[in-house]
């Protein structure tokens, strides 16, 4: 059975309730796991509490500071973030965390800017070594959500990773990103799949909820898990309803 995490930066998301009452909220409706963003503005401890009350699982969230690797002046800041971020990672039972590589910078060459990326990714790795933690670079798309943004090629991104050679540090493969930068998972992810940490889903247009755009999320999904991927699927969408019964029936379309 495929396990899902529930993205309760915007599912679960109820006005007045305190973020760890999203914790809940994922549970009673049956999901396996919860991931989120920043934890730097959250209560670590609420989060932490509702985890331990319920037994769901926490997949995953950024390493912060959320800065530019593709910058080398930033990778000292970042590594000493990273440190903080695993630590509560552990503390949460987090597998994951995840890294943006920042914008493309004007005043550096691509072929600079990567260097700077994999310099960054290989010192993360030595913090991450037995931690039971991996990082997640990921791609966006830089048609509509993140312009200016340096990796929106998936495959490119596999080749980071395999630049770094740790097993440590892959991507986070999120489908929608993916999607609308007109790429074919077949096509980018071949027999790599090994090198992804994490999934997202949410349909297009609108990053809305699976099953409401155009994209083949299911039949991906299928291949996906068909060629060995056994981690569990991030639900980063923006959904049309609050209702549990809602995300339930996303689940259950995508394998669930």
């Amino acid at each position: 059975m495929r396990q899902f995490s529930a993205c309760i930066e915007w599912l679960f998301a109820r006005e007045g309730d305190a973020f760890a009452d999203r914790v809940r909220l994922a549970h009673a409706a049956g999901l396996d796991a919860v991931e989120f963003w920043h934890w730097t503005n959250k209560d670590v401890d609420a989060i932490a509490a509702a985890v331990a009350e319920t037994g769901i699982a926490v997949s995953g969230m950024v390493a912060e500071p959320m800065i530019a690797l593709t910058n080398p002046a930033n990778k000292e800041a970042w590594l000493e973030g990273l440190r903080k971020s695993v630590a509560v990672a552990q503390r949460l039972g987090a597998s994951v965390l995840i890294a943006q590589a920042g914008d493309d910078l004007p005043e550096l060459s691509r072929a600079e800017q990567r260097a700077a990326l994999v310099a960054a990714l290989s010192a993360g790795a030595d913090i991450l070594q037995g931690s039971g933690v991996r990082l997640g670079l990921e791609p966006l798309n830089t048609k509509i959500d993140h312009v200016g943004y340096y990796l929106s090629s998936t495959a490119e991104g596999l080749d980071i990773v395999d630049e770094v050679g740790r097993p440590e540090i892959g991507i986070v493969y999120d489908l929608y990103h993916s999607a609308v930068m007109g790429e074919d998972t077949r096509e980018v992810v071949g027999d790599r799949i090994d090198r992804i940490v994490h999934l997202h889903v949410a349909d297009h247009p609108g990053r809305g909820d699976p099953g409401t755009g155009h994209i083949d999320l299911a039949e991906r999904l299928d291949w996906l898990f068909a060629h060995g991927y056994r981690g569990r699927v991030g639900l980063e969408y923006r959904p049309a309803t609050g209702d549990a019964e809602a995300v339930r029936a996303v689940v259950k379309s995508l394998g669930g």
